[in-house]
């Protein structure tokens, strides 16, 4: 069972690391160029519910452990809540809050029907078996079980689950409720009412980002340097399908290590010799750090692996003409501040990365309809999806002499607030 590349050490953890004070600040600093009253962003700043669950596991060797774990939501103004479930020793109750609340802006970005939810449980899945998952991933849905559904909080796959655990989560709420409901998951298996696409949808809506970035960048993408930092499932497929097209990929990172080539790896050989955590730079002598690797120049910078890489500590090293943000909260603000002092336009993770939850909509739609689409039919509505969130975003960047980064957070605060207004819960 292949799970993205895990980071299993812990790192140093830096006040401007802790992701629900990131969101908030910016949320904060949207909602005052809005001219929005304070109730707006007491009212967002956090979620609407959270529920902490202890989980007893049976594991191999016949002894319980008790797993904690998350599930927020975020905001249901707009329709049901969305989020992926991730499992990662390093999951804390502010990241799964923060997550949540980035979801809902994404939403808000994408003009989708849904707020934001995320959810997690602190474990190590590296050091689990398959059984050991399975029980993990059941336990976790009859906790939570009356809190979520396909009307309520559809869960999908977040850092290091996958389809296989998905499917195990459906089958479980499928004995809970004693009926079938495709819609209550996403990033099923296909065969299991999945989406066609839905694999590779946050690679394709990065690609598709970048695509229109450097269109108007003037940039050609044929031999145009880029560096991702991040090897799993979103940065393997992104570098495949950059090499496909043309681009020099100089740089790859994964939990381990990073390589590094100014003439451009060989990406087909990575890709097959990776293992199931995404890990390819151990078979390297020559790998240097990824903190090395974030300091390359080239032309396009990719963080596609964990939150705060890119902070006040090294963004004025940092040697590129754009940032995409591939993972969720790469970037910090204090870094972001310094990059837009040296002209470095960064694509946020709100917009950059919604692909995954963009086709997990369509799979939701799918389910509701029991109608499936052709892949082709899931790419070109994604595409379009992607370059409308995009120019909305960057005409908002126009349109108020902001950042990306806050034009994406007030395009996805605005509808937000809209619904929360209508619904009578704000009064402004």
């Amino acid at each position: 069972m292949a799970i993205d590349s895990l980071d299993v050490k812990k790192k140093e953890v830096l006040p401007e690391d802790n992701a629900l004070i990131e969101f908030q600040e910016t949320l904060k600093e949207a909602v005052e160029i809005l001219h929005y009253p304070e109730q707006v962003y007491e009212f967002l700043r956090k979620p609407m519910r959270f529920l902490e669950v202890s989980i007893p596991v049976r594991m191999d060797n016949g002894q319980t452990q008790i797993f904690q774990g998350f599930r927020a939501q975020h905001n249901d103004a707009t329709g049901p809540t969305k989020g992926g479930i991730r499992f990662h020793p390093d999951v804390t109750a502010d990241e799964v809050k923060a997550l949540a609340g980035w979801m809902s802006l994404k939403c808000g970005v994408t003009d989708l029907p849904y707020g934001g939810a995320k959810g997690g449980i602190i474990c190590d899945p590296r050091k689990m078996s398959q059984d050991e998952l399975e029980r993990l991933s059941r336990g976790y849905v009859r906790a939570v079980s009356q809190l979520v559904g396909p009307t309520k909080d559809i869960p999908a796959p977040d850092m290091y689950t996958n389809s296989q655990i998905m499917a195990w989560m459906l089958d479980e709420y499928d004995h809970i409720r004693e009926f079938d409901s495709p819609g209550f998951i996403t990033g099923k298996p296909i065969t299991l009412g999945g989406s066609k696409g839905r694999e590779t949808a946050t690679s394709k809506g990065v690609l598709y980002t970048l695509q229109r970035v450097c269109e108007l960048r003037k940039l050609e993408l044929k031999d145009t340097r880029v560096i991702i930092q991040g090897f799993g499932n979103v940065g393997s497929y992104l570098a495949k399908y950059l090499y496909e097209l043309g681009a020099k990929v100089i740089g790859i990172g994964d939990v381990l290590g990073a390589l590094y080539d100014e003439n451009g790896l060989d990406i087909p050989y990575l890709l097959e010799n990776r293992d199931s955590f995404g890990i390819v730079s151990n078979r390297f002598d020559d790998a240097i750090s990824n903190q090395e690797l974030l300091e390359k120049e080239c032309d396009i910078l990719i963080p596609a692996a964990i939150s705060g890489v890119i902070n006040q500590h090294n963004a004025d090293r940092i040697k590129c003409q754009i940032v995409i943000e591939a993972a969720n909260g790469p970037t910090t603000k204090d870094a972001l501040a310094i990059l837009d002092e040296r002209g470095i336009l960064v694509v946020p993770d709100i917009l950059a990365n919604s692909g995954g939850v963009i086709v997990s909509y369509f799979e939701w739609c799918q389910n509701n309809q029991g109608f499936y689409w052709t892949e082709t039919e899931v790419d070109t509505r994604l595409k379009e999806k992607m370059n409308t969130s995009f120019e909305n975003v960057y005409h908002t960047a126009k349109k108020y002499g902001v950042n990306m980064k806050i034009a994406a957070y007030i395009e996805g605060i605005q509808k937000l607030a809209e619904a929360s207004r209508l619904r009578g819960w704000l009064k402004y």
